[in-house]
């Protein structure tokens, strides 16, 4: 028997990404929105943090990282899985960060209703014209697992945006 899960996540930031957990299907989902701070260790030395982001002040122009840890507890194995996350309306899709192994991941630029791989998403421009999406188009990221999860099976998916 074939499990087919699906997974949306709403990864405004600041709310839901702050480390809610999601379960369906066998699935348990755990999103948490972070940025890098420097910060100086026991030896003084400067080095980079990641903090959640819901307890610091994130201004427009900083990065935030957001990432979507997933285990999976069901008995059969979940084929299908799917994950998608879309952009925070106030945020910019930083190009290239959408990361997660044994994924593939797709983009879209019309808040999820289609997908496509980077450099293959398109827009309609104001006079009409249709044009290739740039990254900063993307409105929704979706990451399809290529390999069934088994019982215990954990992952992560990532992507990084910018505060406009």
């Amino acid at each position: 028997m074939r499990k087919i899960v699906q997974i949306v996540l709403a990864a405004a930031l600041l709310v839901p990404a702050a480390a809610w957990a999601q379960q369906k299907g066998g699935v348990v989902i755990r999103s948490v929105s972070e940025v890098e701070v420097k910060q100086k260790n026991a030896e003084g030395k400067e080095e980079v943090k990641r903090v959640d982001a819901t307890k610091t002040k994130v201004l427009p122009g900083e990065t935030v990282i957001f990432t979507n840890y997933y285990t999976y507890s069901g008995d059969k194995p979940a084929t299908n899985v799917v994950i998608k996350n879309p952009v925070p309306d106030h945020m910019i899709y930083l190009d290239g960060t959408a990361a997660g192994a044994g994924t593939r991941i797709e983009f879209s630029a019309d808040k999820g209703k289609t997908f496509g791989t980077a450099g293959k998403v398109t827009v309609r421009s104001a006079d009409g014209k249709e044009r290739r999406a740039a990254a900063a188009d993307y409105t929704n990221i979706r990451w399809t697992l290529e390999k069934p999860l088994n019982k215990g099976a954990k992952g992560s998916v990532t992507f990084r945006a910018k505060v406009k």
